[in-house]
């Protein structure tokens, strides 16, 4: 199994296309995930290899194609973000901040475990994406991060990067007399970011 498991890891570099595409239908899911990555590294992973791959029966396969489809923009990752294993929907978090340009029912779905979800994990990072996306629709998901709990306040405050108005104001005051060190400093950071003379252009 390890023999194997090396084969494929090293056909994303030697550029065996045949023995990873048909690994992604191989009984192991440790190679089915080899077998993402290989391609991937190759420019062979397409988008249907990673829809089918977002249904795979096995987490950690699932979560493997909602990373890798953070550079495939086509790729909806709505089913991903309700999956019932929190480690995926916090992936599929990440990579919608990554796309940015995702469909309206994704981006409710995003709204919805930013606010809702009872892992703070899942959260943190739909939260960091919303940031990322910097759509106005996203700020009240984000403004009530920032009275979550201190790991999800810290990621809310940066989170707050794109936007400006009185409710954005308030929340990044109130962050700076946090009674935790790390979400003022973030709100710090944020302050500084916001008085650089280069900020305004970036």
């Amino acid at each position: 199994m390890h023999e194997r498991w090396r084969d494929l890891a090293v056909a994303g570099h030697t550029g065996d296309v045949e023995l990873a595409t048909a690994a992604l239908l191989d009984p192991d899911p440790v190679a089915r995930e080899l077998a993402l990555g290989a391609l991937e590294r190759l420019g062979e992973l397409g988008d249907d290899h990673l829809h089918a791959a977002l249904d795979d029966p096995v987490p950690a396969v699932r979560r493997r194609a909602a990373e890798l489809a953070a550079k495939h923009p086509l790729v909806d990752l709505r089913i991903a973000l309700d999956d019932t294993d929190a480690t995926v929907q916090e992936m599929a978090a990440w990579a919608c901040g990554e796309q940015v340009d995702i469909p309206a029912p994704t981006f409710e779905a995003l709204v919805s475990l930013a606010t809702a979800s009872s892992v703070a994990l899942v959260r943190e990072a739909a939260i960091a994406a919303l940031g990322a996306i910097g759509a106005d629709a996203g700020l009240p998901a984000i403004l009530a991060g920032c009275r979550d709990q201190p790991t999800v306040r810290r990621r809310a405050v940066l989170a707050l990067a794109p936007f400006d108005g009185d409710e954005v104001e308030a929340a990044i005051a109130a962050a700076l007399t946090d009674r935790d060190w790390q979400v003022r400093q973030a709100a710090e950071d944020l302050v500084r970011a916001s008085h650089d003379p280069g900020h305004a252009t970036s």
